[in-house]
């Protein structure tokens, strides 16, 4: 073989593999964006589902104003942030921190424990809550295998030139990391 063609298939097998590296890179790229769609699918149901509990609870609980504030202050900043980002990241905590004080605010009031539409809200937000950390730890996992591809080697030398960038991991922030691990205080005005 001549200098020429040993040439042109050490520049054709660099291309084939430029291109398989690509085309992976895309895969798993498309793979966590389908990932954050299964959570967004199971956050939208929790964000259609919250109104019709805190209705109920607001029956039995109208003056834990500041609880339901927060909750209605939260869902609107759901619906404000971008579709998969840090601010969409930090707002749905946030919904989450205000739904754990409306179930706080339950707590304290047995009748309301025992109300049918309560139970079968609850079991529901309980089961959304349940999908939503699955598709969480999924879209988690997606999103660890996609950054550790565009780290190794060789990938590293073409993804950022083809547009492949580390993504961010669906986490609590610490300060809501705090709120969620705290107890909740119920607290009875005077």
């Amino acid at each position: 073989m001549s200098g020429g063609w040993i040439t042109l298939l050490v520049i054709a097998a660099i291309v084939i593999f430029a291109i398989s590296i690509y085309n992976r890179l895309v895969a798993l790229r498309q793979r966590r964006n389908n990932a954050f769609s299964d959570i967004d699918v199971q956050l939208e149901q929790r964000y259609n589902t919250l109104p019709n509990m805190v209705e109920v609870v607001k029956g039995y609980a109208a003056h834990e104003k500041g609880v339901f504030e927060q909750v209605t202050n939260a869902r609107a900043s759901v619906k404000q942030a971008s579709r998969m980002g840090e601010d969409r990241f930090a707002a749905e905590q946030s919904l989450t921190t205000a739904i754990m004080g409306l179930y706080a605010v339950a707590e304290a009031y047995p009748a309301l424990k025992a109300d049918a539409n309560f139970m079968r809200l609850q079991n529901e937000m309980t089961d959304l809550e349940n999908k939503i950390s699955a598709a969480r730890r999924f879209f988690n996992s997606a999103t660890g295998e996609y950054n550790t591809a565009i780290q190794q080697f060789p990938a590293v030398l073409f993804a950022a030139m083809l547009g492949f960038h580390s993504e961010p991991f669906f986490e609590l922030s610490a300060e809501n990391a705090d709120k969620v691990r705290e107890v909740p205080q119920v607290k009875f005005g005077s």
